[in-house]
């Protein structure tokens, strides 16, 4: 068996492997084609006569690369246009930034609600423009992105189709599970410690994508998260498309159900609640379907803009994942009981320390959550029995999912009180949050 080795321009995934490997495999006198997106090159068997170069050639620019050696990339930016671009990008986003904070866009909360169809549907508009954007919607943001930049000779069409299969993925897989869940309750239920697994390890994910949008860092495009090729058969990336399967991205919207979010969580709740399949299926269905206006909104945006405007866009849109990604990495790391807080840098977070009264044997607690908790620092002594009383006036925020995981409690908090009542055993902290980590607070138990 004799092998030829091709650099090839413009791999950039694993996606990109099968597809080269697909195109070559169809000329004849090629026994096996091996491709390596990380060093840029692929390789060709063959037996007998030498294969031909210009088919060879055609195959590989007509699955949308070219046969050329790839330079050495430098680990920062020579070009100053990158730099310029970025800037404006940053400045555009402190903007956005103080303008939401300013009208209170990221706080967005409704009345008390029951389980009727139209204010879920209302439930899942707001969700879908608010607070849960910053996991869902910074995932559909840096996958678009990167894939109109991967793809600039596709139409806006082209590049919006992909969305409009995740968003359905997330309608009929949250229908489905949801109904799943008006059978069997709290079995979907995650503890804090996967929960937070999941929002570090897909705060990284963004955090690469981010700095592959800004195209600060050369190599880094270099870096990437994949599937096996084995798997990424059974996902369905193995078609030689202008864009990646649909069947990927259908997956990965239904399986959006398991991120951390208080607003999908209330709304798990009322499902579990409803104590049947249809019911259930229809209330997890109807919230997603409220969402999918703010998430294709943000596809949108990559897929149909001018291509002269696009790389600056790219630039906002890399700063903007990695902003998301810091927040959910921020997050995840303190539902696994560690100390970072990203949102100490913005001022989101304060601390409110309250003073604590006995009441007939117990150690009283009150709190208010609705934003946030307030106060959010508690002292109580050791061995004496707590009663915490926790005033919510709207259930439907994302303080209202909430979860203390030392005591081994995680609910979703009803209108009105809520009481909690617990012994503390041992001296040190008892931490609490939301479900997603960004609302946080502390009881310290002293002797």
């Amino acid at each position: 068996m004799k092998k030829i080795i091709i650099p090839i321009q413009g791999m950039h995934c694993r996606s990109c492997e099968i597809i080269i490997e697909g195109e070559l495999s169809k000329i004849n006198g090629i026994k096996k084609a091996k491709s390596n997106f990380g060093k840029g090159v692929v390789e060709i068997d063959y037996e007998f006569a030498n294969p031909d170069m210009g088919r060879i050639t055609e195959a590989i620019e007509k699955a949308g690369y070219k046969v050329e050696k790839k330079g050495d990339q430098p680990f920062l930016s020579k070009d100053i246009k990158d730099y310029r671009d970025l800037s404006v990008a940053f400045l555009f986003l402190v903007i956005i930034y103080f303008i939401a904070k300013r009208f209170g866009i990221v706080d967005l909360n409704l009345p008390k609600i029951s389980s009727n169809f139209p204010m879920i549907l209302l439930v899942g508009v707001t969700a879908g423009v608010s607070t849960c954007m910053a996991l869902v919607g910074g995932l559909v943001l840096s996958f678009s992105a990167r894939h109109s930049e991967k793809h600039p000779e596709a139409s806006g069409a082209e590049n919006f189709r992909p969305h409009l299969f995740f968003n359905l993925g997330r309608f009929l897989g949250f229908g489905i599970l949801g109904g799943f869940l008006g059978i069997v309750g709290s079995v979907f239920q995650l503890s804090a410690f996967t929960t937070g697994l999941i929002s570090v390890f897909i705060g990284f994910v963004m955090l690469v994508m981010g700095f592959q949008l800004i195209e600060i860092f050369p190599r880094v495009a270099n870096w990437k998260i994949t599937f096996p090729k084995k798997l990424s058969g059974i996902f369905g990336i193995g078609r030689h498309q202008k864009e990646y399967s649909h069947k990927g991205v259908f997956i990965a919207g239904a399986l959006t159900f398991f991120l951390p979010c208080g607003f999908t969580h209330a709304m798990q709740l009322l499902a579990v609640e409803s104590g049947s399949f249809v019911s259930g299926a229809m209330v997890m269905a109807v919230f997603a379907l409220g969402t999918a206006p703010g998430l294709l909104g943000i596809g949108g945006l990559t897929s149909f803009m001018k291509k002269s405007f696009a790389g600056k866009f790219f630039k906002f849109a890399g700063l903007a994942v990695i902003f998301f990604s810091l927040f959910n990495i921020s997050n995840g790391y303190k539902l696994l009981g560690l100390n970072f807080n990203f949102q100490n840098f913005s001022g989101n977070e304060q601390n409110q320390i309250s003073e604590i009264k006995t009441e007939n044997g117990f150690q009283i607690i009150e709190m208010a959550a609705l934003n946030g908790y307030f106060p959010n620092q508690f002292t109580v002594k050791n061995g004496i029995p707590v009663k915490w009383i926790i005033n919510v006036k709207n259930p439907y925020t994302c303080a209202a999912s909430f979860m203390v995981p030392k005591l081994g409690i995680r609910r979703v908090l009803n209108v009105g009180e809520n009481i909690i009542e617990f012994i503390p055993e041992e001296t040190g902290k008892i931490n609490f949050s939301c479900s997603m980590g960004m609302y946080t607070g502390v009881i310290n138990v002293v002797d």
